[in-house]
């Protein structure tokens, strides 16, 4: 139904349970027709602009001297403070400190790099599957997509094979669904991981990202250890967190749309496409939140300095003023200018390395003829902060 004919939903961005059990395409395709800026009323967390279209995400992103990022990236609670990462991470910097930290890493993550470690990235991958294969019946989102990206982001940043595992279970413990206790021990663990590891990589730099990190200067001064750790962790977590839910919720959407599989593996010219809309359909990222810094008028409604503006990155991948059918999976939509890694200043770093990972997973899939079939109905996450499957059981053929 055309959100111009639908009645108004309940409006409730931040309920985690509508991401699991519920249907938030109904509210942003709402908000989208009827109020595209609009003021969300505080909850446990405080009260925020949502911005649903496309364009306006978009232009958002492209100013960051209005919009800030050096505050926050998410939601948060007025009583957790702020973001301690805030105004030292890539994520969480304004021009000029987010050039200089990301002149440090780009080249690591350019389209030439990329191409040199493919062989390496490949490997990984049959790996990957290899494994999945011996097990016949396995958790698709912890043993296939979450283990690609983790293997790959260790080895890149210097990590040592033998502690791979060790920063998986931490990982799937800080960011997976249990009690905040746990999630929060293993987050410290994994801070002090990346202490020690930045101390022994500054006394002996090797070819790898933390060694950059642990000797960079910038003005002449060395990044203080709480940057390098921070960093560190947030190249960990961007580098395998999105990446590995846009796998399992693409392997979901291919095996709800088997037509859309068969072109695949009829055509493996159309993998760079398929990984694209793969992208836009998962969406990894809910929101992303901007700190106002001057009043700013959007479509007639203006905002202040210190309002809070969250960009709905799902709602403006299928926002019909630029998509066509934008409900609809096609692995074959061309253009996609979807907004799923960010834009302008903030386009993920990792953006070549993310589709690079995604196509030689299904890639691997694909050639060796793997039969994929659900297990158990899957489970998606509770959260406000990123969507798609938690668990995908699945059995594998080869």
């Amino acid at each position: 139904m055309p959100a111009e004919l639908e009645p108004r939903p309940t409006i409730n961005l931040v309920d985690p349970d509508l991401y699991r059990n519920g249907d938030p395409f109904s509210q942003w395709r709402w908000l989208r027709a009827h109020a595209p800026v609009y003021r969300h009323p505080a909850t446990e967390l405080p009260g925020f602009w949502a911005l649903t279209r496309y364009d306006d995400v978009r232009a958002a992103y492209r100013d960051p001297e209005t919009f800030s990022s050096a505050k926050g990236i998410l939601l948060r609670p007025a009583g957790h403070g702020e973001d301690p990462g805030g105004g030292r991470t890539l994520a969480l910097t304004d021009p000029p400190r987010h050039r200089q930290l990301r002149n440090l890493v780009d080249s690591w993550f350019a389209v030439r790099a990329m191409r040199s470690l493919e062989p390496k990235l490949e490997k990984i991958a049959q790996t990957v599957v290899d494994r999945a294969l011996e097990l016949g019946t396995c958790d698709f989102v912890t043993d296939i997509a979450g283990r690609l990206p983790l293997y790959v982001i260790c080895d890149m940043m210097g990590i040592p094979e033998a502690d791979w595992e060790l920063l998986y279970g931490l990982t799937s413990q800080a960011f997976g669904a249990g009690d905040a206790g746990s999630q929060r021990i293993a987050h410290l663990q994994i801070m002090s991981y990346f202490d020690d590891l930045r101390m022994a990589k500054a006394r002996r730099p090797g070819e790898d990202l933390v060694s950059v990190l642990a000797t960079a200067e910038i003005d002449g001064e060395r990044l203080p250890a709480d940057d390098v750790i921070l960093n560190c962790d947030n190249l960990l977590v961007g580098g395998t967190e999105n990446t590995r839910i846009a796998a399992s919720g693409g392997m979901l959407a291919l095996l709800e749309h088997p037509g859309q599989w068969a072109m695949l593996a009829a055509d493996h010219g159309l993998l760079p496409s398929a990984v694209d809309e793969v992208l836009r359909w998962t969406s990894t990222a809910t929101h992303i939140v901007r700190t106002v810094t001057r009043p700013v008028d959007i479509r007639g409604t203006t905002l202040a300095a210190n309002d809070l503006v969250t960009l709905w990155l799902p709602s403006a991948n299928r926002d019909e003023s630029v998509f066509a059918d934008p409900d609809r999976f096609d692995v074959t939509r061309k253009p996609n200018r979807h907004l799923a890694l960010g834009f302008g200043e903030h386009f993920c770093v990792g953006n070549v390395l993310a589709r690079v990972e995604l196509r030689l997973l299904y890639q691997e899939l694909i050639n060796r003829s793997v039969r994929i079939d659900l297990a158990e109905e899957p489970t998606l996450l509770r959260s406000i902060v990123v969507n798609g499957p938690e668990r995908m059981p699945v059995r594998l053929r080869g």
